[in-house]
């Protein structure tokens, strides 16, 4: 089962085909949050565009959240999980 939730932290920028949710939650605005969908995976990325440090944890519907994880400006966390029953639900502070 594909179930586990794996977070990272990485420098880097969306890629194009990511389908983009604004941050929800009680994350500031400028943290951006998306997701994207592999055949059976699904990854939920979170990006601190703010010019300070975050504390942020990424939202999964029917199931455990991503880890709390600090992001300096810049860094981004992902949290991956299977496609079914999961859904992203945005990125909030922790």
């Amino acid at each position: 089962m594909l179930s586990a939730a794996a977070l990272t932290a990485t420098v880097g920028a969306a890629p194009a085909s990511a389908a983009t949710v604004g941050a929800r939650g009680t994350a500031p605005a400028c943290v951006a949050g998306w997701v994207t969908k592999a055949t059976f995976t699904q990854t939920g990325h979170a990006r601190n565009d703010c010019g300070y440090r975050v504390r942020v944890k990424i939202i999964w519907a029917f199931g455990a959240d991503g880890t709390c994880t600090t992001l300096d400006p810049g860094w981004k966390a992902t949290s991956t999980v299977a496609i079914q029953p999961r859904r992203f639900d945005g990125v909030n502070n922790c």
